[in-house]
């Protein structure tokens, strides 16, 4: 399938589900009046029958709530496909404005930038127009941050295995997938709301279930109280009712504390529960093949039920506990003990379930980030799965281009390191494409990693992890300079690469903060350790005098480099990889365009 394919897919989709958003919204507002009509019908037969007698129409009452109630839902139902129906649309529509390279609508992932992560700042993977936000398709808070660990957590060869089947299978399912997107859309939870529900789960402590004496007074004190009720009718004193409902807010307040905080902990998990159970119950009713899909549809089904149908059961427990913040609800809590009854009912699902709800999470943020990155393989058919050889130490991509780069201006390149202990030695001007370079390799290399398709006609590599060195920035927090910081960067890397066997490094412009003489010193020393070592990686530099070291370090150092043409008063890129050290330089030509002597 072409792009165009795709492109017109979309328009499609986004056309169709407009026109049935508008139909809906017609018969919406013309079965809005008809209900108008029918309820003030229901009050006038209501009156006319009560002359046939209080049985005949009660009856009528009776049946006419039922059936309005009824009609009321299906009404309701309606409006509910309709929005279903406008966020297709949306969702369509954000996918062509996605082909044209405008990502904007979806989430950057900011929060989880860390400086310290050994390459997401270098390879843009969070913040504006980065590789988390050009992925990214989910809606929940956990399903961003299990994305964002896909970017920053290099997967074991069976997991990007299991990934690479799962995502191949939800590729094509086309309307699923948006499916599951629309149900999720605009998702109204937070990690740290997530995170005051799992607490209040791992609580071993229960207010009433291991309290027999209070178990019976939430079943005796109302009985007793509408027996008052009643009993007044009967010439029992008023006082009797009055006393024992007080009776039932001095219980409420003796537990005040311990309600106030298991409350505090469930209250805002209300809003985002209903989502949940609807992405979950989307996902129930699908049948899967590949093992990992199959094996996380089964979390959600057991013998005693479905997730879905728990976290429903769980919303509303809370949203009836949310009732406390009523004025009115001091009457509930005077009657029924309202509060209680509700701690109770919380109590019992969390006894049944609270084993199962992390594994719930669990699946639902895993199907959340496959999701995404199966909207990115049907979004680039021209991109292809790499192959992993954890026991083969070479690295080979074929027309391998920047995953960021519009696919009409990138220009693949072609790279190679035969084993472990190689380094390429890039040169070239300013603005040739070294750096861009030096993040095509290392986002391709995240994406593979992660089990995603990646931007090659081939691309074949052992299992690695990218460490990176290229923006280093004063850290004024810690009194730092740029140079002390790139320092420390690569100190890192050379850990990394002395301690584990799969680091590939991508080093540009090495000790950029000292002077020319330490520089060339210094960088050659650090490549040296890294060669013994056996470090495997690029290294991007304007000094050509490290272009000697491949005649002394044939078998582990090869000069690559990226050249620039000055065509009368004009410089031609190509953004090409060539071998070699670089003969061309511009800095003199582009500063004499500026207006500066040189």
């Amino acid at each position: 399938m072409t792009i165009q394919e795709i492109q017109s897919i979309y328009q499609e989709n986004a056309d169709r589900y407009s026109t049935l958003a508008i139909q809906l919204q017609k018969k919406y507002n013309q079965l809005a009046i008809v209900r108008l009509i029918t309820f003030f019908m229901g009050i006038g037969l209501a009156f006319l029958i009560a002359d046939l007698g209080i049985i005949f129409c009660m009856a009528f009452i009776i049946a006419f709530i039922i059936g309005f109630g009824k009609f009321m839902i299906w009404h309701q139902n309606i409006g509910k496909q309709r929005e279903h129906y406008k966020i297709l649309q949306q969702v369509n529509e954000n996918e062509l404005k996605y082909l044209a390279l405008n990502y904007n609508e979806f989430e950057n992932g900011e929060e989880f930038m860390d400086p310290a992560h050994p390459n997401s700042v270098d390879m843009d993977i969070f913040g504006s127009f980065s590789l988390f936000q050009y992925i990214n398709r989910t809606s929940t808070s956990i399903g961003k941050k299990r994305l964002s660990e896909y970017l920053t957590q290099p997967a074991n060869f069976e997991e990007i295995q299991k990934r690479q089947e799962s995502i191949k299978e939800l590729s094509p399912k086309l309307e699923w997938r948006q499916d599951f997107q629309s149900h999720s859309f605009q998702t109204e939870d937070s990690q740290r709301e997530i995170s005051a529900l799992v607490r209040w789960l791992e609580k071993e402590d229960y207010v009433i279930l291991n309290n027999g004496f209070l178990k019976i007074l939430l079943w005796v004190f109302p009985a007793l109280v509408f027996g008052a009720i009643v009993g007044i009718y009967f010439g029992l004193s008023y006082k009797i009712a009055v006393g024992l409902g007080i009776g039932q807010l001095l219980v409420i307040r003796h537990y005040l504390m311990q309600i106030n905080e298991i409350h505090a902990q469930t209250a805002q998990a209300n809003k985002y529960l209903k989502k949940y159970a609807q992405i979950i119950a989307h996902i129930e009713k699908d049948h899967f093949e590949t093992p990992k899909l199959k094996q996380l549809r089964e979390r959600f089904i057991s013998d005693s039920g479905t997730a879905s149908e728990a976290f429903r059961e769980l919303s509303y427990i809370i949203s009836q506990l949310n009732v406390r913040y009523n004025i009115f609800a001091v009457v509930l809590s005077g009657t029924v003990l309202w509060d209680l009854q509700w701690i109770r009912r919380l109590e019992v699902w969390k006894s049944k379930s609270k084993s199962a709800l992390p594994e719930w999470f669990e699946a639902l943020q895993e199907f959340e980030a496959m999701n995404a990155i199966s909207t990115l393989h049907y979004n680039h058919p021209d991109w292809i799965f790499p192959t992993i050889q954890p026991e083969n130490p070479s690295f080979k991509g074929v027309q391998l281009g920047h995953p960021l780069i519009d696919r009409n201006k990138r220009v693949a390149n072609n790279i190679e390191l035969p084993h472990k202990g190689h380094i390429k030695l890039i040169t070239g001007s300013n603005m040739a494409g070294k750096s861009t370079f030096l993040r095509t390799v290392g986002l391709n290399i995240i994406l593979a990693m992660m089990g995603a398709p990646v931007c090659a006609k081939r691309f074949e590599l052992p299992l690695l992890e990218v460490y990176s060195s290229m923006r280093t920035q004063d850290a004024l927090h810690e009194s730092t300079s740029s140079f002390y910081a790139e320092l420390k960067r690569l100190k890192v890397i050379i850990d990394a690469v002395d301690s584990k066997n799969n680091v590939f490094f991508l080093l540009d412009e090495i000790l950029k903060g000292t002077n020319s003489n330490d520089r060339h010193k210094g960088a050659k020393a650090l490549i040296l350790q890294l060669i013994k070592t056996q470090g495997m990686g690029l290294v991007a530099t304007h000094d050509l005098e490290l272009g000697g070291l491949e005649a002394e370090y044939k078998e582990v150092i090869e000069n690559l480099c990226m050249e620039v043409e000055v065509l009368e008063k004009e410089l031609i890129f190509d953004y090409t990889i060539k071998k070699g050290v670089s003969q061309s330089f511009n800095a003199t030509f582009l500063m004499r365009n500026m207006g500066i002597d040189v």
